[in-house]
């Protein structure tokens, strides 16, 4: 980057080791999330293809977004703060660059959306992009992607390894046209597609051809973003979707809190008892997390929304296991897992197969931290069975995911002396969550909420 631009890495963020805090009675407490990671990064792909300049309100800032600014930077797209409204930082003025800028690399660090979108856009570029990872994300899958990006006419080199790094030959034009996919490992792959559509010389015809498809509400999610932008997507058969090429609008969007984001707090009332709200929760929402509502409560949990707030209280029968399928909402899954450790009978998530390939084998290291406190966990080949054990405290190993993360510090709230190994794992997508959940015990409400200072002159 040059000196002149801005840099969206968060500045301030808790590092290392972190005393995951036991709760000392019931909560009462009110909570204000960041902005959607999964709405965030989708519209700034969109607005550095737009024919015009947009304003993204209320954004997400994290590891992922910066990843995502710093990308789309070095394709060319301007990127500047404006102050907003927002708790957490800046509004985001995007500027488009046409065609996109070559010649730089993208670091992707562990964003699996920097990953899967920007390598869509670096056909557009006037020369060659280079893209890479963190060292812990170059095993996320990307095969699938590659092939259907060169099935499109992208020019990549990937050395035959079919992973990250690797290099797209940018020509300042894709072809486009009809491409099959097997989306199995990631809906990703089919949101990085369809996000790049309208600019593809003939647009797209998009064919998933696989044993599942995971995580559907994202790509209903990338599908109403498109619309938000004059474009509407066909779809004739599921697993299947028509984008015609055409113009994107630039627009002033407003983000969602995060509400996958916003998962432990509310599991937190069930665990350490009493109340938490979240406030700011849309009447309709495409996030897998629009689902907590509904899960919460199979799992015992009273919920009500009421007043822009949804509000989860401690249920009187305590927790309830569940047999529950997951594939709509995999992400919500580690915060599940923490709940089903404190339930009266065992939980078996399934549907889930895909989330090994996250950050880190989540299922795989969800039952090695369980087991490593005294829990019963066991793997299934598409999800994972939780038998309630007392636990006691112990080492919990964020693995590098942050919702691995998450999910030791709800297990902590109940179990006196768990130590999450770095809690800096949750600046990927919520660099306030130490100082956030230590406000929820303290029965703070989101009126005291800090400003981030996400976005700092470099």
């Amino acid at each position: 980057m040059t000196g002149d631009m801005y840099s969206p890495v968060p500045q301030r963020r808790a590092r290392g080791a972190w005393s995951a805090p036991a709760a000392s009675g019931p909560l009462n407490a009110t909570v204000t999330v960041p902005g959607s990671k999964s709405l965030t990064n989708r519209e700034l792909i969109l607005a550095a293809l737009a024919e015009t300049p947009s304003r993204i309100a209320a954004p997400l800032h994290s590891d992922d977004s910066a990843r995502m600014i710093e990308a789309l930077q070095s394709l060319g797209v301007a990127i500047t703060p404006d102050e907003g409204p927002g708790l957490f930082g800046p509004d985001l003025l995007v500027t488009p660059r046409w065609p996109l800028r070559g010649g730089g690399t993208v670091d992707c660090g562990q964003a699996g959306t920097v990953m899967r979108f920007v390598a869509a856009l670096a056909g557009f570029a006037d020369g060659e992009v280079t893209l890479t990872a963190h060292e812990t994300a170059l095993h996320r899958p990307m095969g699938a992607m590659i092939k259907a990006l060169r099935d499109v006419g992208v020019d990549i080199d990937d050395g035959g390894h079919w992973a990250l790094p690797f290099s797209v030959r940018g020509h300042g034009h894709v072809r486009g046209g009809e491409v099959v996919i097997d989306a199995s490992a990631s809906s990703q792959f089919v949101s990085g597609l369809l996000l790049a559509a309208p600019r593809f010389d003939v647009g797209l015809h998009l064919i998933h051809h696989g044993e599942r498809l995971p995580s559907m509400p994202h790509i209903d999610m990338t599908v109403e973003a498109l619309s938000h932008r004059g474009v509407h997507v066909e779809r004739p058969t599921a697993g299947e979707w028509v984008v015609p090429a055409g113009p994107l609008r630039g627009k002033d969007i407003a983000i969602e809190p995060d509400l996958s984001n916003a998962a432990p707090f509310l599991a937190a009332a069930m665990v350490a008892g009493g109340s938490v709200s979240v406030t700011g929760w849309p009447a309709h929402s495409t996030q897998p997390g629009a689902m907590l509502g509904d899960i919460l409560s199979l799992m015992g949990a009273r919920v009500v929304r009421r007043g822009g707030a949804l509000t989860v209280t401690a249920g009187a029968n305590g927790i309830q296991g569940v047999d529950l399928d997951l594939s709509a909402a995999g992400e919500l899954t580690p915060t599940i897992v923490g709940l089903a450790a404190f339930a009266e009978s065992p939980t078996t998530l399934y549907g889930i197969g895909h989330i090994r390939g996250h950050e880190t084998d989540r299922i795989a290291a969800l039952v090695s931290e369980l087991r490593a406190l005294g829990g019963e966990a066991e793997e299934l080949p598409d999800g994972i069975r939780i038998i309630p054990r007392p636990l006691q405290g112990g080492r919990w190993r964020a693995h590098h995911d942050h919702r691995l993360a998450t999910t030791g510090a709800l297990v902590g709230l109940a179990v006196p002396g768990v130590e999450i190994d770095d809690i800096g794992t949750t600046a990927k997508t919520m660099p306030e969550f130490p100082e956030l959940w230590q406000r929820m015990l303290e029965g703070g409400s989101d009126d005291a909420a800090p400003r981030s200072e996400a976005l700092q002159a470099s």
